[in-house]
């Protein structure tokens, strides 16, 4: 028997959006995307952008950021290319400040903050850094 080698690129489109809806977005979004055109396409699908969780959730259910390397690629390219799509977002609150300003979210209508103190929303949220023009819903 011959042993042959199928990529993931010599899937069917309909097959790889199988795949791809078990997997965790962020995860799914930070491996593929950049990897060729036709992934970018599939990975960029409302389905897999308009809600974003930006954290880890540990077995106990306690909250932490994702890894600075992770957070950082997200940052300066997943964000910007997909901004538009991103309806809910998810972060922690120690990586809310870089992801707030990474883009602007102009469809974003829900936003959950984790591990938040009063007075850094206060600060976020009241001030001039962070206002409703990030924001437009």
């Amino acid at each position: 028997m011959n042993h042959s080698c199928v990529q993931l690129t010599d899937l069917p489109d309909e097959l790889l959006l199988m795949i791809f809806k078990k997997l965790n977005n962020m995860q799914l979004l930070h491996s593929l995307m950049g990897v060729n055109m036709r992934l970018n396409q599939i990975i960029c699908d409302p389905f897999f952008t308009n809600y974003l969780t930006l954290l880890r959730v540990s077995f106990n259910n306690v909250t932490h950021p994702v890894a600075d390397a992770i957070l950082q690629r997200f940052c300066l390219q997943i964000l910007p290319e997909i901004h538009d799509n991103v309806k809910w977002l998810n972060v922690e609150s120690l990586s809310m400040e870089r992801v707030f300003v990474a883009a602007k979210y102009s469809n974003l209508y829900g936003l959950g903050i984790y591990n938040i103190d009063e007075e850094t929303a206060q600060r976020l949220f009241a001030g001039k850094k962070f206002n409703s023009s990030h924001f437009n819903h």
